[in-house]
């Protein structure tokens, strides 16, 4: 499967994380990417992330200013001014370092699971799960959990999926949503691992 879907579709916080961006950029895009199409997120983070590559640097950036460089990212408007904040949490608490355990960085404002996973699992290289829509779907679909959250996925593939597949696991599973396990239709004629698939939910696919 990765060398099927991977090859140019890896996530836009995945590829910060191949080109070692530091904590505090992984946090910044992961932030601009909820709800917001990965094309729309990539170059958005490049605009900002050109303009301050450190919570000191954010700060120093007026809200507006912010805000024109991350336009059109969904809540735009919501999201610089959760950027800022953070920067200024992290620059009295944290000593302007991103921290680097999910209860810590839960502390945030406007961070979750979702986030706090991913930021320790690719900007730290700790073990994490991050669970998004993509990895939620698609391990109900197989019927390798049967859950109704993506907590609740979260807590049992924490449980049940090998340690060792934790930190690529998001990975795979968005590149393999996006191209292969749609939401809607998916293209299960294609997929490498429809034989062991249970198909849950599927009640169309092409």
């Amino acid at each position: 499967m990765q060398a099927n879907i991977l090859d140019d579709d890896l996530p836009i916080v995945s590829q910060l994380a191949a080109g070692n961006y530091d904590p505090y950029a992984l946090l910044v895009s992961t932030l601009l990417s909820l709800r917001t199409k990965d094309e729309v997120t990539a170059v958005a983070t490049e605009r900002l992330l050109n303009l301050a590559r450190s919570p000191h640097n954010m700060l120093e950036l007026p809200e507006e200013t912010i805000i024109k460089a991350i336009y059109p990212v969904g809540f735009y408007r919501n999201k610089a001014r959760t950027i800022r904040e953070i920067s200024r949490t992290l620059l009295e608490k944290y000593q302007g370092l991103v921290p680097d355990t999910i209860e810590e960085l839960l502390k945030l404002k406007g961070v979750g699971r979702k986030t706090a996973n991913l930021v320790i699992s690719l900007g730290f290289d700790k073990d994490g799960i991050c669970v998004d829509t993509h990895v939620h779907r698609i391990s109900n679909r197989l019927g390798y959990v049967t859950t109704k959250t993506p907590e609740k996925t979260e807590a049992v593939l924490r449980e049940k999926l090998p340690k060792r597949f934790w930190k690529i696991y998001n990975t795979l599973m968005v590149a393999f949503g996006q191209k292969i396990c749609r939401p809607i239709s998916p293209r299960c004629s294609s997929c490498p691992v429809h034989r062991f698939c249970d198909r849950a939910g599927v009640t169309k696919s092409r």
